[in-house]
């Protein structure tokens, strides 16, 4: 199952930047549950530093994290900007609180979003 991001409007790249925060702070409380995968690929040093930054670790230990975090189930993004892949079907709980999170990242650019999980 994977809860997917479209992004309208600018600026998008700074968007999938706070998408990917999201990602690396969510699989802090869910490591079991939650992979991503955005337009990019997710495999740029960004995504390393973002790890380092957010949870403390040498950047061996992030590039070993980012492996974990990006989706091995291969490009499905269609229409959509940015993907959350759940391992197990999430609960409602925690789809209220990954939306709840993608709505605090991304109020303060102003972008317009939809979330759509199936």
């Amino acid at each position: 199952m994977k809860t997917y991001v479209k992004i309208y409007g600018p600026p998008i790249l700074e968007a999938l930047k706070a998408l990917e925060r999201v990602a690396v702070e969510i699989s802090k409380e869910f490591p079991e549950v939650i992979c991503f995968y955005d337009i990019t690929g997710a495999q740029a040093l960004p995504l390393e530093e973002t790890i380092v930054d957010i949870l403390g670790v040498s950047v061996d230990d992030a590039r070993l994290y980012c492996e974990k975090l990006v989706s091995k189930s291969g490009w499905t993004l269609g229409d959509y900007d940015f993907y959350f892949e759940w391992a197990r079907a999430p609960k409602f709980e925690e789809l209220k609180m990954l939306i709840e999170k993608i709505d605090e990242a991304l109020k303060p650019l102003g972008c317009r979003y939809t979330v759509t999980t199936k």
